[in-house]
């Protein structure tokens, strides 16, 4: 069985991050080639973003720390600690309104 404590690793990503040229860090809870499920824990430094980019298979986004803006085409949402987004299929894009750290659940089909 794995463990890990996201308050800390929220931390740790944060501060890498903020010393970080991107402004972001992230490490990969679960996952990999081998799965289809994958968990990544994703630091930004406010008013960063991870810029448009197609949505995988299916996927969700919860906010650990902080306040971010997922953006698409034809939808803004809004999220702060705590808050639960699923992603729908469209492109989109996620930016940093505060010092945020996120996870990312995304399930990608094998070929």
């Amino acid at each position: 069985m794995q463990s890990t404590r996201l308050t800390d690793l929220a931390e740790t990503l944060l501060a890498a991050a903020r010393t970080a040229h991107s402004g972001r860090g992230a490490h990969t809870l679960f996952g990999g080639h081998e799965h289809q499920l994958r968990q990544t824990v994703i630091a930004l430094v406010a008013g960063r973003e991870l810029g448009e980019h197609n949505a995988p298979a299916e996927a969700t986004l919860q906010v650990l720390q902080g306040r971010a803006r997922l953006t698409t085409a034809s939808e803004t949402w809004e999220g702060t600690a705590g808050e639960h987004v699923v992603i729908g299929p469209d492109r989109h894009s996620v930016t940093a309104l505060a010092d945020t750290v996120v996870l990312l659940t995304v399930v990608t089909a094998h070929s």
